[in-house]
């Protein structure tokens, strides 16, 4: 391959070996963040939580997962399928009976998830601090000169 060039359309590599983040993040068409966004969504990150467990039908699924709507849950499921994430077994019963459950690829990437949720929970604390100090601050300097003097 010509030095520079990509291997294939929408690959994010690069031709160094040093980790770049701007090789990906900037690129709309760029495989990786179109898969980073997809599994790191709310919704999927959730989903992977939730068949980390055990294998669930649908409406578990959707019982187990606040807020979220039957029509974003039939996509987050269908993508996630389509990834390589999730499996999805039909069984010809009456009425039809579908479950879900990770593949191993899902499960691989359900460790990563668990170690986000934990980086999370312990710095939790440090990130109400800021917010709490970033609102503050934005209070006082949407306030006119003059009255902001006083607070």
């Amino acid at each position: 391959m010509e030095e520079g060039t990509f291997p294939a359309p929408g690959s994010c590599e690069g031709t160094d070996d040093e980790f770049d983040v701007m090789n990906w993040d900037s690129r709309e068409d760029c495989e990786v963040r179109q898969i980073l966004d997809r599994v790191a969504d709310k919704w999927s990150l959730l989903v992977i939580a939730l068949l980390e467990r055990r294998t669930l039908r649908f409406t578990e699924l959707k019982r187990e997962i606040d807020g979220i709507s039957q029509r974003m849950l039939t996509q987050t499921l269908r993508h996630l399928e389509r990834d390589g994430l999730v499996r999805r077994t039909v069984y010809p019963v009456v009425p039809p009976r579908v479950d879900y459950d990770l593949t191993p690829l899902g499960a691989s990437l359900h460790s990563t998830i668990k170690a986000l949720v934990t980086w999370t929970e312990e710095h939790q604390r440090e990130i109400a601090v800021a917010r709490t100090r970033y609102d503050r601050q934005a209070e006082t300097d949407d306030l006119p000169a003059s009255v902001a003097a006083r607070a």
